[in-house]
């Protein structure tokens, strides 16, 4: 299930960004993931931005990530991030694919590291298709990587 996002889900969702595998799985995660004042600062933002659309994810009534489309040089971006408890077990993909049903605009990106499997799963199954490959520099990783854009309709 989907719903918006609520102040008192931001706590939870800095929690869930602190496994450490993870962060290096996504790659592309904040200078410094474990602040959680500059976390705070940057969900303020959002939650203020009327461009952005967030949503928390819930499964059987607790919270276990988040999804949303922000733009980059005017390009709708898909972002997710799920618990890594709750991760490999579709909860993902369905978020996505209810995501997708409010996020009717199209064409859509998102970016994955270039061996970010999982989350390359989540698109595929959700109709996105590789577009393109750049480079970007991966904090997690603190090295500069290649990342996979991904595009729907």
């Amino acid at each position: 299930m989907l719903r918006e996002v609520l102040i008192t889900d931001v706590p939870i969702f800095f929690e869930h960004m602190q496994n450490k595998d993870q962060q290096w799985q996504a790659a592309f995660v904040s200078k410094d993931p474990a602040n959680m004042e500059a976390h705070n600062q940057h969900w303020e933002k959002l939650m203020a931005n009327p461009e952005v659309l967030n949503r928390t994810i819930l499964h059987d009534g607790k919270v276990i990530g988040y999804i949303g489309r922000y733009f980059m040089d005017n390009v709708p971006q898909i972002t997710y991030w799920v618990s890594y408890e709750y991760s490999g077990k579709g909860l993902t993909t369905l978020a996505l694919e209810l995501f997708l049903k409010l996020e009717t605009q199209r064409p859509l990106e998102a970016r994955t590291a270039f061996d970010n499997l999982a989350s390359a799963r989540v698109l595929e199954k959700n109709g996105f298709r590789i577009t393109d490959t750049d480079l970007y520099f991966s904090n997690a990783r603190n090295a500069e990587i290649a990342e996979t854009i991904w595009s729907l309709g």
